[in-house]
Formats: structure tokens, C-alpha cells, sequence
């Protein structure tokens, strides 16, 4: 095992890859390779196993990603390359990434597999064929042990985030993974730091690997203040249009997207809602993007839409405002973004729109910046329509300062007299006129807080990445096997402060009972850990958790969507079946039992079909 420190290529030309992912880099925005990317690629594409040190947000999606792409032969339909990933949301992001660089490969297909998905929907997308799999470790066992994945035409493996699968207690599932792999084929593995658990992995299931350390790059974004708004509750324009409409200060801004095509589509539906708002992306030429930063410049245009690659070198002094319309890939490109305000000496604001399954790049990001990013309260009705007269007040009151007036005012004074009505309703009527098909007054509704959700209606079901943090997840135990630390004997009355003091959850809640408890070894971390990663419900709206000794209590929100029941029933916890099903036992959380002669106790079981 050689070891080598990172180093660093001018443009991604230099390091091996085909012109078609050059082109398709380009129009993402990628200007230059990180270092983990310029490190690692040139190895990879050499056929060689790897370790690749480096912290998340390093760009080490595409260390791995661009040089699997280039081994990928989209007529053959099987699965030629297995990336695995500590959680759901970490497989969403990184099969997003395979997508994007795929533009240029027509008929490429990347499937992300994870569990509390249907069974159903996944057995579909695996008979119809993928070229590269990404999942959870649990998941893609149960596909294997299931036969219906299989792995013969495999080229190439990565592990990403192995110090995450180890903490989470998924290394012996890795391993069990590694072992039904075939013998000929390529190990990349990932990992911020390596313990001796994964070191050994590395040395068991790795041949001759280079290994790649890179230092975690920091900065410090001076003047600038930093916040976030958590999408939720409303579409994302209408809430940009808020924000807009309410921030302080607020002169010129540069809104980042991903693609060429939503610099469009934006642009168009903020000119349309009476911005001066214009794109910038890699379509136009040399001299349309000059006019376009010079009517920024000038005031001409307020808003300019861009992609990372259209808005290399931008200096525009009145941009008071970054939005972060869609989150970076990765920390280099956030840095880059918001350093176009907060420039000739000016305080700049930078706000970023953040998914719930991104929160963890959020965090990666304030480590990366070494500040944090406050959390935005989204401007109410109240707040934009107030902003709104404020602003139609003072253009008011500039007009009365001025002169020449007196023709205007014998208008007014023939229409009162005309229509026998006051000069204050006529003044009413002209500024109802005068708002432009911009209403000083919002209609509709604010959205409410996301409340515990009662899945009672199709639009309220949870959707695949849509509840839980990964950076705020909670350690889950292997759903296959694992060691049973030791625990003193405690009766049969549960400790009902097991989980830590919080607010409960509001809406309705229903009681289940499962099938693990103290014996087992289980602590209610795991239990949480365990709904929030099969089920998709977030912590938050976990209720009370009682555990026994044989089994354990747990609330959950009333009205699970069928998938998400099933997706638990099916759930292992330290490698017991946790058998969820409603709790008939007593009132106080305790268990209805029978005793047995040994003077073991027992649950009787129900079958949901006698329910």
C-alpha cells in the first residue's frame, strides 16, 4: 500500500478523461479539479485500487464517478459498478451526480437503492436493467440474498463514507457484500479518517491500493452574512420571491442554479413577475454575456440567473445578494458563489435554499467557511404586503415634493365632482390603478409549519429523502448480526426517560409494540435510528419510546402510508426482526403476557390478517 499526497491539475483535460465528459463538465460549471479529484481519477482510470482520504465536500463524488463513467459500456444492461453509502439521502445525492455527468451517454441508467422504498418498485427498475447501483448496505443485501441483483458483470466497487458505514454499524454487512463480489474488479474506498476496522478491510478486500490524503481545506467568507432556508411548506420561487422582496438593503443579486436550462426558466418567471432579471449560462456568447454583466453593472437588471462556469469572474460591486438557488456539489464552488457579493468593501448576503436530505452538506459547509448559516424565518404575507406600501409610500411621497402637480390635482377634483364621490376615493382608485399587476396586498395563505405527518391523503406521504438530516442522523445498530454490549438486569417496568428531553410531536400518535428490548441489547438510539432510516420518518416525529425486556413500545404518527409499514415490519434491529404491530397490551405501556412453566415470559402474537 503506497501512500501520496494529493496534487493538483490545471483543468480536468489533463487528467485522462474523454472529450464527451469534458463537455458535459463544462456545462455543469466544473472550471478545475479539486484536489482528492486530480489526485485520485488518473489512478482509478489506470485500472488501480484506491483509499482516498478526504473530508465530505472535496468533490470525491467525482474523484470516483468521472473515471467509473468512462468503464461504463451502456449496451451491456447489467449493473457494472456498486457504490455503497451510509444512508438513503448519501445514495439520492451521489446517483443524482452519475446522472449529471451522464448527459452526453444516451440510454445510461443509474439506480439508487436504499431501504424503505416499495420492494416493488425497485424489483421493476433492477429487471429493466442498470448500469451503476447505488445503496444502503441492507438493502443491497436483501437484493442479493433475494437473487435479484447480481453483480457478475461488476467492474468496479466503491465504499464511500466507510467511517460513517462503521459507526453506524453496517461494516459487517459491507464485508458480507465484499465477500459475493467477483474476484476481478476495481475497490475504491472513501473515508474521512481510517480506523483499524476499516484498515483492515482495506487490506483484506483491496489489492496493492494507492492511498490519497488530502487536508480538509478551510475559509473564512469575510462580510458576508450567511443564512438558510430549509425547503418546505411552498414552492421554492414563491419563496424566493419573498425573500427578495423583504431583505434589507437589498440592490443587485446573482442566483445560482445547476443547469442552463433553469437559468432560463427562472429568468423568464422572475421578468414575469416584473423583475429585471435576465440568464447567464454557457449557451451565449462572449459578447452577450458581456452585455448582459454590463446591464447588471449599470442597473439595467437587478437579478442575473447563472450556472458556476457562466459566473467565473464576475466583479460587480452593487451585488448585494447571492442566492443559492440549488445547493453546490461541493465547499470550493459555495466559496466561489458568495464571493461575488461582499465586494469593493461592501457587506454582502448570501443565502442558500437546503433540501432536507442536504442538510449535511449545510454542515460541511460551515466547517468549510468556519461560520455558521443561520436559519431564515420565511417573510409571512403580513411581511411582504407591509414591505410593499412601505415602498409605494415613499414613491408617493417623492411625487408630492415634486412640482406640477396642479394639472393632476384638477383631474382629481373634475373626477370627484363627476362621480359624486370624495378625493380620497379617487386617490384610492388611482393607486389600485397604479400597482401594475403587482398586487400591494398578497392573497392565499402562509404555509403552516410542518406538523407530525398524519399520511391520511396521497399529498401528505412521505416521499423517498424527504424526512430526516443526514448530519443529524442517529447511529443505528447492523440490521444483520452485531455484538450485544452487556446490560444489568432490570425489571419488567420500562425507564420511561430513555430518550432525551424534547418537545412531543403533535397530531395524532398510534402505540406499536416490537419484538426487541433490553435483552437484545437494544438502546432507544437504535430503535430511532432504525424507523427513521427504513421508514423515512424523521426523529422529530417519533414519539415515546418504552423499552422492556423482551420487547419495547414505540409512538408512532397515525396513518403510516402502507409502504412505510411494511418497510418496518420487515426491519432488523441488532439483527432481531422487530415484528411492528399495533400494542394491545395494557393501558400503561406494559405487556399482556403469558407465563411459561420455565417462568419465562412470552407475547402472543397476532397476525395482521386476525386483526
Amino acid at each position: 500500500m503506497s501512500s501520496t499526497e494529493a496534487s493538483t491539475a490545471a483543468t480536468f483535460a489533463d487528467l485522462g478523461l474523454s472529450d464527451s465528459l469534458l463537455k458535459t463538465l463544462t456545462e455543469i460549471g466544473y472550471e478545475s479539479p479539486s484536489p482528492i479529484q486530480a489526485a485520485c481519477i488518473p489512478i482509478l482510470l489506470d485500472g488501480r485500487d484506491i483509499i482516498g482520504m478526504a473530508q465530505t465536500g472535496t468533490g470525491k463524488t467525482a474523484a470516483f464517478a468521472l473515471p467509473l463513467m468512462e468503464q461504463i459500456d451502456v449496451k451491456v444492461a447489467k449493473p457494472q459498478a456498486l457504490i455503497l453509502t451510509p444512508t438513503r439521502e448519501l445514495a439520492i445525492q451521489v446517483a443524482e451526480a452519475l446522472q449529471s455527468y451522464a448527459h452526453g451517454m444516451p440510454g445510461f441508467h443509474v439506480l439508487p437503492i436504499y431501504g424503505g422504498q416499495s420492494y416493488t418498485i425497485q424489483l421493476k427498475q433492477l429487471a429493466r436493467g442498470a448500469h451503476v447501483i447505488v445503496g444502503t448496505p441492507g438493502r443491497v443485501m436483501d437484493h442479493l440474498e433475494r437473487k435479484t441483483l447480481n453483480l457478475d458483470h461488476l467492474k468496479t466497487l466503491v465504499l464511500d463514507e466507510a467511517d460513517e458505514m462503521l459507526r453506524m454499524g453496517f461494516i459487517d454487512d459491507v464485508e458480507w457484500i465484499l465477500e459475493r463480489t467477483p474476484p476481478q474488479h476495481q475497490t475504491a474506498l472513501f473515508s474521512a479518517t481510517m480506523p483499524e476496522q476499516i484498515r483492515r478491510v482495506a487490506q483484506k478486500y483491496l489489492v496493492e491500493p494507492r492511498e490519497i490524503k488530502i487536508k480538509s481545506a478551510t475559509a473564512t467568507v469575510a462580510a458576508i452574512r450567511q443564512v438558510y432556508w430549509q425547503v418546505s411548506g411552498m414552492h421554492k420561487l414563491d419563496a424566493l420571491t419573498r425573500i427578495l422582496e423583504v431583505e434589507e438593503d437589498f440592490d443587485a443579486a446573482i442566483i445560482f442554479v445547476r443547469t442552463k436550462t433553469a437559468t432560463v426558466e427562472l429568468a423568464d418567471k422572475l421578468s414575469a413577475s416584473g423583475y429585471a432579471a435576465a440568464a447567464l449560462n454557457g449557451d451565449l456568447n462572449q459578447q452577450m454575456r458581456e452585455r448582459v454583466i454590463e446591464q447588471l453593472k449599470s442597473g439595467a437588471l437587478d437579478i442575473v440567473i447563472a450556472t458556476d462556469v457562466a459566473a467565473r469572474g464576475i466583479d460587480v460591486p452593487r451585488v448585494s445578494h447571492v442566492v443559492n438557488y440549488d445547493i453546490p456539489y461541493d465547499t470550493e464552488a459555495y466559496v466561489h458563489r458568495i464571493g461575488r457579493t461582499g465586494r469593493a468593501g461592501r457587506t454582502g448576503n448570501a443565502i442558500l435554499f437546503v433540501a432536507p436530505r442536504e442538510i449535511r452538506m449545510l454542515r460541511t459547509i460551515e466547517r468549510a467557511t468556519r461560520s455558521p448559516i443561520a436559519p431564515l424565518t420565511l417573510p409571512s404575507r403580513a411581511d411582504v404586503t407591509n414591505k410593499r406600501v412601505a415602498d409605494f409610500k415613499a414613491k408617493v411621497a417623492e411625487v408630492l415634493n415634486a412640482e406640477g402637480l396642479d394639472f393632476f390635482s384638477n383631474i382629481v377634483s373634475q373626477i370627484a365632482e363627476e362621480q359624486n364621490v370624495g378625493a380620497e376615493e379617487v386617490a384610492a382608485a388611482l393607486a389600485m390603478m397604479a400597482q401594475e399587476g403587482k398586487p400591494l396586498q398578497i392573497a392565499g395563505e402562509d404555509p403552516r409549519p410542518a406538523p407530525a405527518p398524519s399520511f391520511d391523503s396521497r399529498d401528505s406521504r412521505p416521499r423517498p429523502g424527504s424526512f430526516g438530516e443526514r448530519d443529524e442522523r442517529r447511529p443505528r445498530a447492523s440490521e444483520r448480526g452485531g455484538d450485544k454490549p452487556g446490560f444489568e438486569s432490570r425489571g419488567e417496568r420500562p425507564r420511561r426517560e430513555e430518550r432525551p428531553a424534547r418537545s412531543a410531536p403533535s397530531g395524532d400518535m398510534v402505540r406499536y409494540r416490537i419484538d426487541v428490548g433490553r435483552d437484545h441489547g437494544v438502546q432507544v438510539k437504535d430503535i430511532v435510528g432504525a424507523i427513521a432510516n427504513e421508514a423515512g420518518i424523521e426523529s422529530r416525529f417519533i414519539g415515546r419510546i418504552a423499552l422492556y425486556d423482551e420487547s419495547s413500545t414505540v409512538e408512532l404518527p397515525a396513518g403510516m402510508p402502507g409502504e412505510a409499514s411494511n418497510a418496518l415490519k420487515r426491519t432488523r434491529v441488532r439483527g432481531v426482526p422487530i415484528n411492528l404491530r399495533p400494542d394491545e397490551g395494557r393501558q400503561d405501556g406494559g405487556a399482556s403476557s403469558e407465563r411459561k412453566f420455565d417462568g419465562e415470559r412470552s407475547f402472543k402474537k397476532k397476525s395482521f390478517a386476525d386483526r
